[in-house]
């Protein structure tokens, strides 16, 4: 049984210049102790997306239809006391920035005790007690004396660890990490995800990473979920999305990775720009950068199609292939 299962979510920030549709029609479900990357361009909705679930989108945001089943709760329908009871609890969320996140102006023992007072009955000795416990299991050296410290005298990557510090104090059973490893160096980059990782097999917690960062993907999720212009390209395990790439959009992602072996060779980036989601296409989004469109895919918009398993793709190309080999046909180039 999942854990959390979203359903055709769909948010819009309505602003002065028009309803910016940032999600349309996201769906996926997640098992305990799985880990599901989110990968795709910034604006692709992956952040809102995350937002969506735990309902701390900004004032001008809301979650236009669509459901959000965790453990059997629709969050999508329940008061604000169910959510305070959600987030922190049995849900938390690493941000971006944690140079930002942090505030400067109180002490780092402060900030994780009240954290952990506000979604436990611990007192305040109890609650000391378990923040120099979560600093040292995310592996800070002399947690006593980093607790008596501000944020400022903490480098980027031990910032870090007292953010994972904080968001793992009540042991929820999702995390979900918004580029977590933003700003930090590759060594510590390292670190910080081998951490992860560590707390997820010790805590049995399900881990949703977002990213744009492919290796990341690659060595720490079991299932991907390619997003671009609010909506899901791809979705499939590991093996799936490296390996047999359906959806042109994610073809395109690999393509434009560099490759040591080849360091001579330019890159290949992804040519133009993102669509404008003030005014989306009705066609696939995708189809005005995309080297391979048809004239079907500025018409019409694909639905996903099954490729086995969990593996799914929203590409005409798919059709195109499927055809070639007796199946189903549809428009020309």
């Amino acid at each position: 049984m999942s854990l959390l299962e979203v359903k055709d979510l769909h948010t819009s920030f309505f602003t002065d210049a028009g309803e910016v549709k940032a999600v349309n029609g996201v769906s996926f479900e997640l098992e305990k102790g799985k880990v599901l990357g989110i990968v795709g361009e910034s604006g692709s909705g992956k952040s809102v997306t995350a937002y969506s679930i735990l309902r701390i989108l900004a004032p001008t945001g809301k979650v236009v239809s669509g459901s959000v089943f965790f453990d059997g709760i629709e969050l999508a329908e329940s008061g604000e006391a169910v959510m305070k009871n959600i987030r922190g609890n049995r849900i938390s969320i690493i941000f971006q920035d944690a140079m930002t996140s942090l505030n400067p102006t109180y002490t780092v023992g402060h900030q994780l005790m009240e954290a952990i007072r506000l979604h436990t009955d611990r007192d305040k000795k109890q609650a000391e007690e378990r923040a120099v416990e979560m600093l040292r299991l995310v592996e800070v050296n002399d947690p006593e004396k980093r607790m008596k410290q501000y944020p400022y005298e903490l480098s980027g990557g031990m910032r870090q660890r007292v953010m994972i510090a904080m968001v793992l104090s009540c042991e929820p059973d999702i995390l979900i990490a918004d580029e977590p490893t933003t700003a930090l160096d590759v060594t510590i980059q390292a670190q910080i995800l081998e951490l992860m990782m560590r707390l997820k097999d010790e805590l049995g917690m399900a881990i949703i990473m977002i990213t744009h960062d492919l290796g990341v993907v690659a060595s720490m999720c079991d299932e991907v979920m390619v997003m671009y212009a609010g909506s899901v390209c791809e979705r499939g395990t590991v093996r799936d999305i490296f390996y047999s790439p359906a959806h042109e959009y994610t073809r395109g992602l690999l393509a434009s990775m560099p490759v040591v072996a080849s360091h001579r060779l330019p890159l290949k980036p992804i040519k133009g720009t993102p669509v404008d989601l003030l005014e989306l296409p009705v066609g696939c989004p995708f189809a005005p950068r995309c080297e391979n469109a048809m004239k079907i895919c500025l018409r019409q918009r694909c639905e996903p199609i099954d490729l086995g398993g969990i593996h799914s793709a929203a590409c005409w190309s798919v059709v195109k292939e499927a055809s070639k080999e007796g199946g189903v046909s549809h428009g020309d180039k």
